[in-house]
C-alpha cells in the first residue's frame, strides 16, 4: 500500500511540477512547442498502453479479459466526456469569465486525470512490481506538460500566475484516491487485475487518439508532432527495457 501511495502522490504533484515554470515565464510557448510536448506525452503513454499494460493483462487472463477491459475503458471515457465539458487547450482564443473558465478547466482535467490514476493502482495491484513504478512514471511524465499547458491556458485568460499555478496543481490531486480505489479493488478481487490492467490502457489509448493526437496536429506541426511522438514511444522503450 505504501509503495502504491508513493507513486501515485509522485505521479500527480508531477502535475504540479510541470506547472512550476509558469511562474517564471515572461512569454507564451508557440503552438510548436506545445504540440511538440503534446506528441512527446502521446508517445510516452502509447508506449506503456501497449508495451506494459496490454502484455500484462494478456498474460494474468488471456484475449477476453483484455479485450473487454480495454472496451469498457473506452467507453467509460466517452460517456464521461460526454457528461463534463471538453476543454481545447490548444486552439481557443476565446476569453471567458475566471470563474467560469477555471470549473471547466478543473471539471475536464480531473476527467482525464480519473482513469490515470486508476491506471497507477491498478499496476501496483499486479504481481510485477515494476509495472507499476512503470506506469507511474509514465503518467508522471504525461502530467508534467498538461500541468504545464493548463496553467499556461489560465495565464492567457488573464488569471494571475500564482492562481494559475494552484489550479494546475489541484487538477491532479484526484489520482491519488483513484489509485488508492484501483490498488484495493483489483486486490481484493484478483481476478479483476486483467480487466483492471486492460480498462487503463483503454482509458490511455482513448486519451492519446481522441486528444493528445488531434491537439498536436492542430496548428499545422504534423511533422514535428510526429517525430516528436516516435520520440517519446522509443524514450519509454527505453525504459521498459533499462526498469
Amino acid at each position: 500500500m505504501s509503495q502504491v501511495l508513493i507513486g501515485s502522490v509522485l505521479a500527480a504533484m508531477s502535475t504540479g511540477v510541470g506547472a512550476l515554470p509558469i511562474l517564471f515565464l515572461k512569454n507564451t510557448l508557440t503552438h510548436r512547442w506545445r504540440d511538440t510536448l503534446l506528441a512527446f506525452t502521446a508517445g510516452i503513454m502509447m508506449a506503456a498502453a501497449t508495451m506494459s499494460l496490454i502484455p500484462e493483462a494478456l498474460s494474468y487472463g488471456g484475449f477476453v479479459p483484455l479485450g473487454i477491459g480495454l472496451l469498457l475503458g473506452v467507453i467509460t471515457l466517452t460517456l464521461l466526456e460526454r457528461s463534463i465539458p471538453h476543454i481545447d487547450l490548444e486552439h481557443n482564443r476565446k476569453g471567458i469569465a475566471f470563474d467560469q473558465k477555471a470549473m471547466l478547466i478543473v471539471s475536464a482535467i480531473t476527467l482525464h486525470n480519473i482513469p490515470e490514476g486508476l491506471s497507477v493502482g491498478v499496476s501496483y495491484a499486479s504481481d510485477a512490481a515494476d509495472t507499476g513504478n512503470l506506469i507511474a512514471f509514465a503518467i508522471g511524465l504525461q502530467n508534467a506538460p498538461e500541468g504545464f499547458l493548463v496553467a499556461l491556458f489560465l495565464m492567457n485568460q488573464r488569471i494571475t500566475k500564482w492562481k494559475a499555478f494552484i489550479v494546475a496543481t489541484l487538477t491532479g490531486a484526484v489520482e491519488i484516491p483513484m489509485a488508492l480505489l484501483g490498488f484495493y479493488l483489483t486486490s481484493v478481487v484478483s481476478s479483476l487485475v486483467p480487466y483492471g490492467l486492460a480498462f487503463a490502457a483503454g482509458a490511455m489509448l482513448y486519451i492519446i487518439y481522441k486528444e493528445l493526437i488531434p491537439e498536436s496536429h492542430g496548428d499545422g506541426n504534423e511533422t514535428t508532432s510526429t517525430y516528436s511522438f516516435i520520440v517519446g514511444l522509443l524514450f519509454m522503450i527505453f525504459l521498459t527495457q533499462i526498469f
